[in-house]
């Protein structure tokens, strides 16, 4: 069954197409300052989660686009990845339970490299037109939680006033997309809206009936549950 995302997903096109005009809205208020350019990939090595919406979105794009070895080739990269990711999120996940200072704990994670399986042998992104939305704002100053961000690689000196693309605000519109999209299927997966993922497990991951929830468990050996006519929904 293929299941239809044509709403959430037009709605984050929209917030992607928005976010592309705030990139160049600022690119063009401080000529010089913004330095993104081909061939530069320091952004493509930053460590950040998709919502469920910009997940599903992504992996929908990616299996639209590579079949084949490409495909075989970019998932091999995704798996090494997602292997790296597992290890630096498992250590801050103990160095949170050892009582570690969050803020430490998250200032260190923010400082981890891993390269993107989207990125080409040549530095270039093989997805460049279906990025993420965090790949879209980087390069210009971003403001989480009331603190200023800026890419080391810009014109712009830490300290400085200037305007902010506020992540905070960007975030809460992905999660409510998100929620869009997990309150117009029938899946028995409620919180699934809550869901973040690395760019990596979203390209791994299958997102069927049985991930997204809409297939009922297999009842346990030698139980007596009775078949249950499920919600209606029109999902195809």
């Amino acid at each position: 069954m293929t299941l239809d995302f044509s709403a959430p997903f037009a709605k984050y096109e929209s917030l992607v197409a928005f976010a592309d005009a705030t990139f160049e809205k600022m690119s063009s208020t401080f000529p010089g300052l913004v330095t993104c350019k081909t061939g530069c990939a320091d952004c493509c090595h930053a460590l950040f989660d998709l919502s469920l919406v910009e997940a599903l979105y992504v992996n929908r794009r990616f299996n639209e686009t590579f079949t084949g070895p490409d495909r075989d080739r970019i998932l091999e990269r995704a798996n090494a990845a997602d292997r790296k990711v597992h290890v630096i999120k498992r250590e801050a996940a103990q160095a949170a339970a050892r009582g570690k200072d969050m803020e430490l704990v998250f200032a260190r994670v923010s400082w981890e490299r891993v390269r993107c399986p989207m990125l080409s042998e040549d530095d270039r992104c093989e997805m460049y037109e279906h990025r993420p939305l965090t790949c879209r704002i980087y390069g210009v100053p971003t403001s989480t939680e009331g603190r200023a961000h800026i890419c080391g690689k810009t014109g712009f000196t830490e300290g400085k006033p200037y305007p902010t693309v506020n992540m905070d605000a960007l975030n809460r519109q992905l999660y409510n997309l998100s929620q869009e999209l997990v309150d117009g299927i029938p899946t028995r997966h409620v919180k699934m809206a809550d869901m973040l993922v690395p760019l990596s497990m979203a390209l791994l991951t299958d997102y069927n009936e049985e991930y997204l929830g809409l297939t009922r468990p297999e009842p346990e050996p030698g139980s007596c549950e009775k078949p249950r006519r499920g919600k209606k929904g029109v999902i195809g």
